[in-house]
């Protein structure tokens, strides 16, 4: 075992050589935005404050109960809706440059966005909404413009934004080069005795030394507590030959990682040994489907096509895979394209999935392997190699 200061200064930084998203890239993503725009017949699309608002215009803003947002027209520069005392911080924080529409505390923002839109020139009907903006915005904005159309704009994002750019690729992947080297630290420290809070603690202190600003996220599950997906209320104490589930990320200019292992701390019973090894095999099915044009349903059904030839399942039930295969990854954690039953999206280049068809056994233990792939022009590649064997979780 390793002491925890010997463990972190052991990590080297990563941060260095990261290459953050540049402005002409934006302005590309804001090009594409309106060109689907023009072609669903719509006036603008409102990006609320975080991450589609990152994705579009380089600007970080974390929502709360104000409206803080951009208007993207069809034709034309997209504009900034903020709260008026928030105006320096906004230009401090923004990516691109854009004229800024402000309101004061007693004014009505949805009054000021309902004239902004209205104010465009024609050539389409309607304004589409950031799927992320809570529905007392959008009633809010409907009662200031009863004769607006309003959209749910979600799928327009999404249609962009599943697809990542090199730049973006080259992000997550010193992202997930991040919480790699941690999770190998975690492991390295463990000992009985020790409980889950140490684990977290470690493991933040692990992502901020690397240079990931510490834990996006972290679950650190032992013994019975492994067989809940994420996670339970209470924290654990690590005993000898308990098995062991990590599933953490950070993050890198917005870009998230998202990473589990699970192993045994000591030794292995003949069951855990069985259900490891299924889990890996149905991982490596899911990666095998992972092909371009290859539906994302057709992934789920590999990986569970595998647990089925082994006695689990079918379907949801336990013992067995309790829900998707995988969910797409970006500026935010889970994101387009799912890997799951009913979805018919082709897998496109630079479709970026993770790879997790956890296996739960009910009331004694769970095996998540959750790596991730990105879509490339010969097939999808692996951001992190998956876990050889149980006793050799990080190769």
């Amino acid at each position: 075992m390793t002491s925890f200061d010997a463990a972190l200064s052991a990590l080297p930084d990563l941060r260095p050589g990261v290459q953050p998203i540049q402005p002409e890239e934006y302005r590309q993503r804001l090009q594409r935005l309106q060109s689907l725009l023009r072609a669903e017949g719509l006036q603008a699309l409102y990006l609320h404050a975080g991450s589609s608002l990152r994705y579009f215009m380089g600007t970080p803003w974390y929502p709360s109960e104000r409206l803080l947002g951009a208007l993207v027209p069809a034709e034309g520069e997209p504009f900034y809706i903020a709260p008026g005392f928030e105006r320096d911080a906004l230009m401090d924080r923004w990516g691109l440059a854009a004229p800024l529409q402000l309101w004061d505390e007693h004014e009505d923002p949805w009054a000021l966005l309902a004239r902004l839109t209205s104010a465009l020139p024609c050539g389409g009907h309607g304004l589409a909404l950031d799927g992320s903006l809570p529905f007392n915005f959008a009633w809010r904005l409907q009662r200031a413009a009863p004769g607006l159309p309003l959209v749910d704009g979600s799928d327009l994002i999404a249609a962009l934004r599943m697809r990542k750019s090199p730049a973006e690729i080259a992000l997550l992947q010193r992202a997930f080069d991040m919480t790699l080297r941690v999770q190998q630290a975690a492991r390295s420290v463990l000992r009985a005795g020790m409980d889950t809070r140490e684990v977290e603690d470690f493991i933040d202190r692990a992502h901020k030394r690397i240079g990931g600003g510490g834990s996006r996220f972290c679950i650190v599950l032992f013994g019975t507590a492994t067989s809940y997906p994420h996670g339970v209320k209470h924290a654990q104490t690590l005993a000898d030959d308990d098995v062991v589930l990590i599933d953490c990320g950070c993050s890198v200019e917005g870009y998230a990682s998202d990473l589990t292992r699970t192993y045994v701390h000591g030794q292995a019973n003949a069951e855990v040994r069985r259900i490891w090894a299924i889990e890996q095999e149905a991982q490596a099915a899911a990666f095998a489907a992972a092909q371009l044009g290859t539906p994302c349903e057709a992934v789920d059904d590999a990986a569970r096509a595998v647990l089925e030839s082994h006695g689990l399942g079918p379907g949801y039930e336990l013992p067995g895979l309790p829900h998707r295969t995988g969910h797409g990854v970006g500026l935010d954690l889970h994101e387009h394209p799912y890997l799951v039953r009913g979805n018919g999206q082709p897998l496109e280049i630079g479709m970026c999935c993770s790879n997790e068809p956890m296996i739960v056994v009910p009331g004694a233990f769970g095996v998540r392997l959750e790596d991730h792939f990105y879509m490339t022009g010969q097939g999808p590649r692996w951001f992190t190699l998956p876990s050889p064997s149980l006793e050799r979780p990080f190769g």
